[in-house]
């Protein structure tokens, strides 16, 4: 068709200058081919109008390549440039300044999180190194970057260990160590290990990690106080000048109640960071331990994970059964695996998660309205509108390194009140979802528990975001077993200073479904007996509030509402720790970053030769400008001057022929 178009415009084309031509020599004009041309050029600029009314534009363009600044801006910078940040900060300048010459150069700044602006001041109060390489690694994947230059003092205090990543980094890694490695005399207790939550009289095992450097002959006393009491010591001989040790205690659970212990070590002679010689943690005491039913209808993986997530706070006594036995009235909360709930009357009173698998039966569940659908696999991402509880931080990093869920042959709608904790990645299907009530539900759209926890590990050493969540979910459904509907809590009770502080709640009404018609206000007051009251915000059927960072202390809250002609509180607290992360280690770590340039092909410098990284950089071969062709497409509609032309060639056509058939 369009060829056939194309041929009728050009006979169209050369008709009209042959009629032209004849019509213009039978009248005796001088030129007969000027009025002709004339006249086939208008034709044809009315063609191409209707049959290319869009021009394909083409341009190349030189993208020059990419240097990118990666700038430490924690707290503990300043002191390891002996504070002369001033002459640190001109060396960087001038260094930028002679790369930008040549270079594309983008400056970020990194502490807790990575940043753009106000480089050079030095007010984060926490490093994570290993977050700030894996965003630069995903924004800047796929474009022209030469190189990469991290400069920082290698103390990290948050996330994974930026060794343990496996990252595509889009160019090499050139690091700049700030500080010195020489380790000042220095005790440290870095990391308490301690459950959550424990029964009633448990016997709670608590272990300190102590790091010493300097203290060579030192008779280190490391205590463990509850208020003013002192519950548990142990003495460390501290044989060496680089020391680290764990330090393992044993102490009783009292009373019911959320409990606040400090940990601290004596300080060294000539020790002058003290700060980090302490270390605040709290255990919540249970009036007696939940009891959690594992039914499952075949030996599966995911139980040894359900099993092993809950057994790591003492607050459940599990119990693991083939098959559900008849008399459940000795559990608290039931877990089935690959076990339908519905027509099971001894569950109807009962908080039940239901855990599907490949094999189940058709089921009916209280959470959601269930549907025949094709059984596949699908990666698990957050739902942000989630409020039922607190998911544990750094929980979307995690996520994206997790395999997929072999999700069972149907497909979730939500009933009301249900709340969808993951859905699929690509589909927005509910893949975890919890429903708050008297009894209240939980249901898991697939198996693979187990390979989350594996993959967890293989990434980030750990399996504390899958477990957590896993531990939440069944807390939910056995707090609903509680006399009072009003349930307040925080992710955390020990918060550091200038970290935001915040709240979740949810109030249940008689027929126990979640619900948020009262206000609901909280209390909050200080060790000197100030108070200052606030009220949460409504979000979704829950409750919300952040009541921003406050001054380091120990502070008690009591949250109350009137429902229905009664009075409801809950009661706790919280501390907020003037100690920041950055003064829990002194001194630079070199090795850090000689391995990350080893293992992402650059090299080091010390802060003082920084200047010699110019000559590095522009004498790697592979750091070179790029050819970008971009093709455009304009329509002539939007050309103006199109229309001109047009207009100009038939004016000027119809003037020279009206002047020569005047002569």
């Amino acid at each position: 068709m369009q060829f056939f178009l194309w041929t009728l415009a050009l006979l169209s084309i050369l008709g009209a200058a042959f009629f032209c031509y004849r019509a213009d020599r039978s009248r005796s004009v001088p030129l007969p081919w000027l009025t002709a041309g004339l006249r086939a050029l208008l034709v044809a600029l009315v063609w191409a109008l209707l049959l290319s009314p869009t021009i394909h534009i083409r341009k190349n363009e030189t993208e020059q390549p990419i240097i990118l600044f990666l700038q430490d801006e924690s707290a503990s910078i300043p002191a390891a440039l002996n504070g002369d940040t001033a002459a640190y900060q001109k060396d960087a300048e001038a260094l930028l300044a002679k790369l930008s010459e040549k270079y594309q150069v983008l400056r970020q700044g990194f502490g807790a999180a990575l940043h753009q602006d106000s480089l050079f001041r030095y007010r984060d109060a926490a490093t994570d190194i290993a977050t700030a390489l894996s965003r630069v690694s995903d924004a800047y994947s796929g474009k022209n970057v030469g190189a990469i230059i991290l400069a920082t003092d290698g103390r990290y205090n948050l996330g994974q260990n930026p060794l343990e990543q496996n990252l595509e980094m889009p160019a090499p890694l050139y690091g700049v160590c700030i500080g010195d490695t020489a380790r000042p005399i220095d005790l440290c207790i870095p990391r308490v290990y301690a459950p959550r939550r424990v029964a009633k009289g448990a016997q709670v095992a608590v272990r300190a990690d102590l790091t010493a450097s300097g203290c060579k002959g030192f008779q280190a006393r490391v205590r463990i106080h509850e208020g003013s009491s002192v519950i548990g010591s142990s003495s460390v001989s501290i044989p060496s000048d680089r020391f680290d040790q764990s330090v393992p205690f044993s102490i009783r659970a009292g009373s019911p109640g959320l409990h606040h212990y400090v940990l601290q070590v004596d300080p060294a002679p000539g020790e002058k960071n003290t700060a980090n010689n302490r270390r605040d943690f709290f255990i919540e005491v249970l009036e007696q331990r939940k009891r959690i039913l594992i039914a499952a209808a075949a030996p599966h993986p995911d139980i040894a994970a359900l099993r092993a997530a809950l057994e790591a706070t003492d607050a459940y006594t599990i119990t693991v059964k083939m098959g559900l036995p008849e008399d459940l009235s000795g559990y608290d909360v039931v877990i089935l695996q690959g076990i339908p709930e519905s027509g099971i009357p001894a569950l109807k009173d009962k908080p039940v998660w239901e855990i599907m698998t490949q094999g189940e039966a058709a089921p009916q569940s209280r959470v959601a309205s269930l549907r025949p659908a094709v059984g596949k696999d699908e990666y698990a991402v957050f739902n942000p509108a989630f409020n039922a509880f607190s998911v544990p931080p750094g929980l979307n990093p995690v996520f994206e390194k997790l395999p997929p869920l072999r999700v069972a042959p149907f497909q979730a709608s939500p009933v009301a009140g249900a709340e969808v904790l993951f859905q699929s990645r690509n589909e927005g299907t509910p893949l975890w979802l919890v429903k708050s009530g008297r009894p209240s539900a939980a249901l898991l759209m697939g198996e693979g528990l187990w390979r989350w926890r594996l993959y967890e590990f293989r990434y980030f050493q750990n399996h504390a975001v899958v477990d957590e969540c896993i531990r939440q979910t069944v807390a939910l459904l056995a707090a609903n077993t509680n006399e009072n509907p009003l349930t307040v809590s925080q992710p955390k009770f020990l918060w550091s200073e200038g970290e935001p502080i915040r709240f979740d709640a949810y109030l249940l009404n008689e027929a126990a479904e979640q619900m948020n018609t009262p206000d609901v206000s909280i209390t909050i007051t200080d060790s000197a007996g100030h108070r200052k009251e606030f009220d949460f915000d409504k979000q979704g059927a829950a409750y919300r509030l952040d009541i921003g960072p406050w001054p380091a202390g120990t502070y008690a809250w009591q949250a109350h509402t009137d429902f229905e002609g009664k009075h409801y509180t809950a009661e706790g607290f919280f501390v907020v720790s003037g100690l920041p992360l950055e003064a829990m280690e002194s001194g630079a770590d070199y090795a850090l970053l000689y391995g990350l340039s080893k293992k992402y092909g650059g090299h080091v410098v010390l802060r003082q030769q920084m200047a010699s990284l110019y000559d590095s950089i522009v004498a790697n071969k592979d750091i070179r400008p790029v050819i970008l062709s971009r093709e455009s497409s304009v329509p002539l509609v939007d050309w103006k001057w199109y229309f001109f032309l047009i207009l100009l060639v038939a004016a000027a056509e119809w003037l020279l022929r009206k002047y020569w058939l005047a002569q």
